[in-house]
């Protein structure tokens, strides 16, 4: 399956990288690299994660790494990944569309 990261998911993994970055920059690299290799994953195991509960929708699927969510939409041929969340920040509607 092919992997496409929406805008708003760059955008976040690069917030939290920055926010990380402020106290080691050597981590948050380390950081951003494990979440683009976690996303790998779900090349050959696209139902790798759970279903969203906010959502209850069977094609929006979430992997968690560290305290974050990566949530993921499932088409037919295509994942895409469509925003990295903190665990315990409250996921918006406007995410997920």
């Amino acid at each position: 399956m092919k992997v496409i990261w929406s805008s708003l998911s760059v955008e976040r993994t690069t917030e939290i990288g920055k926010y990380i970055a402020l106290d080691d920059r050597p981590v948050a690299t380390k950081w951003i690299e494990s979440v683009f290799n976690r996303v790998e994953q779900l090349e050959s195991f696209p139902k790798g994660g759970t279903i969203v509960s906010e959502t209850n929708r069977e094609d929006i699927h979430q992997l968690t790494f560290d305290n974050y969510r990566i949530i993921y939409r499932i088409s037919v041929d295509t994942i895409f990944i469509l925003t990295v969340r903190h665990d315990r920040q409250i996921l918006p509607e406007s995410d997920i569309e």
